[in-house]
């Protein structure tokens, strides 16, 4: 391994391994049909274990849902959901009261902190044609200090989210979409008040990266000498990082102190990366809940069955926000903002 490229392992799972303060990464890629009047698929779902199905049987996956697709109400406590959306769309339901209906390059990124329950369902709303989504799905931990914060989730829409174009000598592009951090003098909207990512020491960065084949692109080192950069490699057939070749479908950790040369191979390639300064603190983790000790985490199973973290204030454990198509963002304090 040449000093920049640390260690390469095949990228395995769901979910993909990650590196501190990171705990879990899933890339949700569905190609669901048409939708019926139910926003759920117009196909037949025999065969599948409906309430548990991750099987991807005919190209996407029911998971917890049992007419529309997707997880139905359920709690967290102690760290961050960052949820990608590169296509498709996602209704969002919570305890607080709060909604969304987000997706086509939008992020939301949700503090569960002291304790929340949301649903995320995949509203089919095509009823002539594919229903294709294609996710990311990110947790991001809590230190101890702010592992009870309060409940907040911010929306970051795609027409707020840098895009940082680069060509090379010979022309060839390459984007980088800047969900967290700084490229090239470029942010997005800052996350949560009580984030991790929220700390400027902590050097949080989460990159989408697309390459043409062929291509060129020459990254910066990290801010802070601590921090890990993490590589997914999803899509394409080959690249060097660092003057090594490194085949799709791998995890690729790199020094984040030194600027990062990826030569793209022979097709279009696609990359996450993920990068932040560890937390350095114990996990306790049981499911949903991701504390730092035992007694923490029984202590989050017992304020859940006391108190459902504000109740379910809808009327079903799957809701989803109709035909509309128009992406928004209730917020708790009534707050509303709209996207076309």
């Amino acid at each position: 391994m040449s000093s920049t490229l640390l260690e390469v392992v095949p990228l395995a799972g769901p979910p993909w391994v990650t590196a501190d303060p990171f705990l879990f990464c899933v890339h949700h890629v569905d190609a669901f049909p048409a939708g019926d009047d139910r926003l759920g698929p117009a196909t037949s779902l025999a065969g599948r274990t409906i309430g548990q199905d991750f099987a991807g049987k005919d190209g996407f996956s029911m998971y917890h849902g049992d007419v529309v697709p997707g997880f139905p109400q359920h709690p967290h406590r102690g760290f961050e959901t960052v949820t990608v959306v590169r296509r498709g769309l996602v209704d969002h339901s919570d305890s607080l009261g709060a909604a969304a209906r987000y997706g086509r390059g939008d992020t939301q990124w949700l503090t569960a902190g002291g304790g929340i329950s949301h649903a995320e369902m995949f509203p089919l709303l095509d009823r002539e044609g594919p229903n294709p989504v294609d996710l990311f799905q990110i947790w991001l931990n809590l230190p101890a200090e702010d592992k009870l914060a309060p409940p907040h989730f911010a929306m970051l829409w795609a027409d707020q989210i840098p895009e940082v174009a680069f060509l090379d000598d010979a022309g060839r592009a390459s984007a980088v979409t800047v969900v967290a951090g700084e490229l090239e003098g470029r942010r997005p909207p800052p996350p949560p008040p009580r984030s991790w990512a929220a700390r400027p020491d902590a050097d949080v960065a989460i990159w989408t990266i697309r390459m043409a084949a062929g291509a060129t692109l020459v990254l910066p080192a990290a801010k802070h000498p601590d921090a890990l950069r993490t590589l997914y490699f999803f899509a394409g057939a080959s690249m060097k990082v660092g003057g090594e070749i490194v085949r799709s479908r791998s995890v690729a950790a790199v020094d984040a102190t030194r600027s990062l040369r990826l030569e793209c191979g022979d097709a279009d390639a696609e990359v996450l990366l993920l990068q932040g300064r560890p937390i350095g603190q114990p996990v306790a983790q049981h499911g949903p809940f991701v504390m730092n000790t035992r007694t923490e985490l029984q202590k989050a199973f017992q304020d859940y069955q006391r108190t459902r973290f504000g109740g379910w204030p809808w009327d079903r454990s799957d809701p989803t926000h109709g035909r509309d198509p128009g992406r928004f963002a209730k917020h708790v304090d009534g707050r509303v903002e709209r996207r076309p």
